[in-house]
């Protein structure tokens, strides 16, 4: 019995910690990191890595995550959307939070360090960067592009992970994620623009507006086009790649059509819509590259 107790309370911390990092948004960032690898091994890279790249990418996004729920927690507290966070309603304490980040940071490092030499040496930098996005949106709209740029680290450390080096095809697939995720978490805020003007929080929405944010996304997410089909040109993905960018538009403008009709749809828009996309690309590329 007393066993079956532990094992219950257990579980229900594994869980706490889930919510706290939203493990289902996973998904955003590991296609693009395996597509990397795929690309630069001209095909299978290998159990190894493969193990080893998940692993980089699931320790660096809940080290990112973790971070954001902890500094936050002043904000979340406050907002009617985020106050039933486990960082918040006390289900994971701030010592866990703390023990929680720093063992991720450590696995991060660790596993950059059996990768490669540059893996390893880049593990600190990016560390920091991921750890920026929290204090951003306290003092610059630029909040959203360094989101962005957390989630373009997941090509380059695919391409370096299999290279030891970071090749141009690369810099053009992370610059697309980039944009792509700056764009979508643009949309995703517009939830929070009264919340963050009443707060003094520097999102776009709450700085410029409905209309004039929606025109920024559209225009980040052109870019996410225009970036994707210079990666498919300087890595000769041929007509499977041109068919991941072409389907990769085609959701992205349906999730722009989501939101402009109806704000309520806005997380169908950005966790249905982009959770398909990048797996959607990941598959093409497999194609791609098996033909």
């Amino acid at each position: 019995m007393e066993q079956h107790l532990r094992l219950t309370t257990f579980i229900q911390k594994l869980t706490h910690f889930s919510e706290l990092v939203m493990m289902q948004h996973t998904i955003f960032s590991l296609p693009f990191i395996f597509i990397a690898m795929l690309v630069a091994a001209d095909g299978w890279f290998g159990w190894k890595l493969l193990l080893l790249g998940t692993l980089a990418a699931l320790s660096a996004r809940n080290f990112a995550m973790g971070v954001n729920r902890y500094l936050d927690r002043d904000i979340d507290i406050l907002n009617p959307r985020t106050r039933n966070r486990p960082s918040v309603d006390g289900r994971v304490s701030e010592f866990e939070m703390i023990l929680f980040i720093l063992v991720n940071a450590l696995l991060f490092i660790a596993v950059a360090y059996f990768i490669n030499p540059l893996a390893f040496s880049l593990s600190f930098p990016i560390l920091v960067i991921l750890a920026a996005y929290s204090h951003f949106k306290r003092f610059s709209a630029a909040a959203h592009l360094i989101l962005g740029l957390s989630l373009a680290f997941a090509p380059i450390a695919g391409a370096v992970a299999v290279l030891g080096e970071i090749p141009l095809w690369s810099l053009f697939l992370a610059i697309g994620v980039m944009f792509w995720v700056a764009g979508f978490d643009l949309l995703y805020s517009l939830q929070d623009m009264e919340f963050d003007k009443r707060q003094g929080l520097h999102s776009i929405p709450a700085k410029l507006g409905v209309k004039n944010t929606m025109l920024i996304a559209r225009s980040f997410h052109f870019l996410t086009i225009l970036f994707w089909a210079l990666f498919v040109i300087s890595s000769d993905l041929g007509t499977f790649g041109i068919l991941a960018v072409g389907a990769s538009a085609l959701l992205l403008g349906y999730e722009h059509f989501l939101v402009s009709k109806d704000f309520n749809k806005i997380n169908k828009a950005f966790f249905t819509v982009n959770g398909y996309l990048g797996f959607v690309f990941l598959f093409f590329t497999i194609l791609g590259v098996l033909v």
